[in-house]
């Protein structure tokens, strides 16, 4: 029988396992925002706003500093793949969005107001091919983190906030935007 009590525990250690895969990304004199550590061999994925500047860092939820090169950068996706010199990184648990319902718990994690890993919930408002809404609380630092289900599994790419609800990029562009050459740029603004 499931409880408040486990409820609780089961949401803090998703919670945990969002913030080991949510990076702080800075560019530039821009204060920065935030990403998803996609692969254990240090690709990155956060959005194009957030990776302007072609001297990026990056900041693992340990601690450690990385300069980072952008090799994917899509401005009109608002989508920009990273790469550190890293290996072994733990990964986000990519979900299968079609399946995702309306009022469903979701969960956000960035890095708002120099913050680290901040948590934040909701639930799902709204989503269709091309953007998911969720009526949960972001701030600036919020973008190009995780958005994902009450499971751990991420759902989408946060963007913007919109009439007071966040939006998100949902995982299915961020996979067509990595499996796109012909819209890669390496190193280039």
């Amino acid at each position: 029988m499931t409880t408040f009590t486990n409820i609780a525990a089961e949401l803090a250690i998703v919670a945990q396992k969002l913030r080991d895969i949510t990076v702080k990304v800075r560019s530039g004199s821009w204060g920065g925002g935030s990403g998803v550590i996609w692969q254990s061999d240090g690709l990155i994925i956060t959005n194009a706003h957030v990776a302007i500047s072609k001297k990026i860092t990056v900041e693992l939820a340990d601690g450690r500093v990385f300069d980072a090169v952008r090799t994917h950068f899509d401005p009109q996706r608002d989508l920009a793949a990273l790469k550190i010199a890293a290996t072994d990184l733990p990964t986000a648990s990519i979900g299968n969005y079609d399946v995702l319902r309306v009022g469903e718990l979701v969960l956000a994690v960035g890095n708002p107001f120099a913050d680290t890993g901040a948590v934040t919930t909701g639930i799902v408002h709204t989503h269709n091919q091309r953007a998911l809404m969720a009526d949960i609380r972001l701030y600036p630092g919020n973008s190009g983190g995780p958005l994902a289900d009450c499971l751990g599994r991420v759902m989408g790419i946060n963007t913007m906030i919109a009439y007071g609800l966040a939006v998100a990029i949902p995982i299915s562009s961020v996979k067509q935007f990595l499996g796109d050459p012909s819209r890669s740029q390496l190193g280039l603004t």
